[in-house]
């Protein structure tokens, strides 16, 4: 029987976050990322998502170790809620990924600690796996595809990437190396497919140098600068361009300053000597002598770009000469609350710069569409399976992979939780996992079940009604009126909702004459009776709370 090779990912495939995949040969699992995805509006009360690990916590087989690609969230940012389940494996990645993701185990006191890998330090052997890492261009220094080389072929896991020819950091595509594993024979391409169904390639880094600089020199305020925290080599150029015109640089923002601490040791990034100031000595200096560099790109409610566009701060406030720079894109879901800070800041006067209206500050991390052919055209693999994009985005990317020559066969569309198992010369799906989705409130690393969301969404939609009432354990009735409260409900609807209400339980609890011995049953009957006298008066369905206390 030839021996096989399952892959199983347990999120980014279908999905641009979450990204986690596992390599199954025999009794061992190879762990590629272990990324976060990101809660949308209606998740109410949620930070986080975490892909689900429910099949890896009930398999019997070994982890012989976890690799990362790079330090986005994404990818490294559910370590430390996920690690504590497992058992202890070595986990790598480059230096800056494994110093951003210990920075974040330190940060949650998880115990577990990344090895940092050098590129070009040979191959890495996990169990039957050996690895070796490629130096790529992203939106984050030392990102790296991964070389698998398992017993029954050759893998390349190609998560996000662009071929950027002249990236800012000067650290340069290791192209050589990707012809080199082409060479060895490549059974099967995992792609990054996120902008397949953009023509060409995607631009240089290099080419928001001077619309940087142009920006500064021209403000007569304050200059506002906002991207993801993990975007040194942007952050690079911003400060350039405020060092370059004598403003000084101030970070705002706890990830900013964990980012800036890490970068800096490493070397990663360079602030020349009295060039940086704090947010307490801003009142020392006018608004056309400083560039702030503040967190919250994505219109988080908490962020610092938040709380500044909503007046919140005591020390930064907007005004009409200052310029707001958001050098990113809104993560898909993130569209409304990125709107809504660009909306508060645009009526307290300043000039927002966003990418709906300039393209001057953003370009994307990732491969356009001949990027990804030019990755498929130097490995030549048997199979290629598009990642880290949605469906639309997968089919794109197979139409790409037609143009290659690539037969219908030989693309492989899945989705989370399916199994391609590949043996040396042939592919098929195997079991399907079913996988829940797990919420997580970030600030207490709890899981936050999904019933309790849903609850969540009722109180925001319809409100919530607290229904309180004493029982007499002996007869069953209710003992003096029921206490109602609500919210939610306007003044006029409150006071016809207690009237309403206090009349229907009074008369189904005055007829009772019986012991209760099932409590469970009694609370449920209150909820009941007033979940159909709200719907039936008001045509809401608010959370309904019975608090039942025994006389």
């Amino acid at each position: 029987m030839d021996e096989k090779i399952s892959l199983i990912p347990l999120g980014g495939v279908s999905n641009v976050t979450k990204n986690m995949y596992l390599y199954e040969y025999k009794d061992e699992v190879l762990i590629v990322d272990c990324g976060i995805g990101f809660a949308d509006e209606t998740m109410l009360g949620v930070d986080l998502l975490l892909p689900d690990i429910s099949y890896l916590l009930k398999s019997k087989k070994k982890i012989v170790g976890l690799v990362l690609t790079h330090g986005h969230e994404d990818h490294i940012g559910a370590l430390p809620f996920i690690l504590p389940q497992l058992p202890q494996f070595p986990i790598f990645g480059t230096p800056l990924t494994a110093a951003l993701a210990n920075e974040k185990l330190k940060e949650f006191e998880v115990g577990s600690r990344v090895n940092p890998v050098e590129f070009g330090k040979g191959q890495l052997s996990l169990g039957s796996f050996s690895l070796s890492f490629i130096r790529v261009t992203h939106s984050v220094p030392d990102t790296s595809h991964i070389f698998i080389r398992t017993p029954v072929g050759n893998f390349y896991h190609g998560s996000d990437f662009k071929f950027d020819l002249t990236p800012a950091d000067n650290k340069k595509i290791e192209f050589d190396k990707i012809v080199a594993v082409g060479k060895e024979g490549v059974l099967c391409l995992m792609s990054d497919c996120l902008r397949s169904e953009k023509e060409g390639y995607t631009p240089s880094e290099l080419t928001l140098a001077e619309n940087f600089e142009r920006e500064i020199a021209k403000a007569k305020g304050k200059v506002i600068i906002t991207t993801y925290s993990s975007n040194i080599s942007r952050l690079n150029q911003a400060i350039k361009a405020a060092q370059k015109f004598g403003r000084k640089i101030c970070f705002v923002g706890r990830s900013f300053y964990k980012v800036r601490d890490v970068a800096v040791d490493l070397g990663y990034m360079k602030i020349d000597k009295g060039s940086e100031i704090s947010v307490e000595q801003l009142k020392n200096y006018k608004d056309s002598q400083v560039v702030l560099i503040v967190a919250g790109s994505q219109g988080q409610e908490n962020s610092a770009l938040s709380r500044i566009a909503n007046g919140d701060s005591k020390e930064i406030k907007i005004n009409s000469n200052d310029v707001v720079i958001f050098s990113s894109d809104p993560i898909p879901g993130n569209e409304i609350s990125v709107n809504n800070v660009i909306d508060s800041i645009s009526q307290k006067g300043a000039r927002v710069v966003y990418s709906e209206i300039s393209s001057d500050f953003h370009v994307s991390g990732h491969a356009a569409a001949n990027d990804l052919m030019l990755l498929m055209s130097l490995l030549n693999p048997k199979k290629v399976l598009p990642i880290g994009g949605t469906y639309r985005q997968m089919v794109a990317y197979k139409e790409l992979a037609k143009k290659q020559g690539f037969e219908d066969g030989d693309i492989l569309l899945t989705d989370d939780g399916q199994e391609i198992v590949f043996t040396k010369s042939a592919s098929s799906f195997g079991k399907k996992l079913t996988l829940k989705k797990v919420y997580v409130d970030q600030m207490s690393g709890e899981e936050v079940e999904h019933f309790v969301l849903i609850d969540r969404q009722k109180i925001a939609e319809n409100g919530v009604v607290i229904v309180m009432a004493e029982i007499d354990s002996e007869t069953g009735k209710m003992v003096n009126s029921p206490t109602i409260i609500a919210r939610g409900f306007s003044s006029q609807e409150s006071a016809t909702l207690n009237k309403t209400l206090v009349n229907e339980l009074r008369n189904k609890f005055s007829i009772k004459t019986e012991r209760v011995n099932d409590w469970i049953y009694i609370r449920r009957l209150i909820g009941e009776i007033a979940e159909k006298n709200i719907f039936k008066a008001f045509r809401k369905r608010p959370l309904v709370l019975p608090v039942v206390v025994e006389v």
